[in-house]
């Protein structure tokens, strides 16, 4: 019993985590794994906007890297619509799985 009264033993044996405290805890740290978007010079991404227009005129398959905070996402398909205003493109990877990745958050691209 004396142990418990000696240095930090009261606060130590009483010790709770709420559910959220916890959760409020893994968000912070998830949140340092961030990382920035890298900036693409003018080149590449005239390089992206020529594979990716070839894909859609040739129907040829793409590959493209898309950014995302946490880890980038790879994408296989045929670029099938480019929405101009929105600045996205409808890319077809099977035959009813597509999607509406954004120009701008691709950072590579290759046929």
């Amino acid at each position: 019993m004396a142990s418990k009264l000696t240095g930090n033993g009261i606060i130590e044996g009483s010790r709770i985590i709420l559910p959220e405290h916890r959760e409020a805890y893994i968000k912070a740290i998830s949140e340092q794994e961030r990382r920035g978007k890298p900036v693409l010079d003018e080149q590449e991404i005239q390089l992206i906007e020529e594979a990716i227009l070839e894909s859609y005129q040739e129907c040829r398959s793409i590959t493209l890297t898309v950014f995302n905070p946490f880890d980038d996402e790879e994408l296989r398909g045929v670029v099938t619509s480019i929405d101009k205003p929105n600045r996205r493109i409808k890319l077809v990877r099977a035959e009813e799985d597509y999607s509406w990745p954004k120009i701008e958050e691709i950072i590579s691209a290759s046929i």
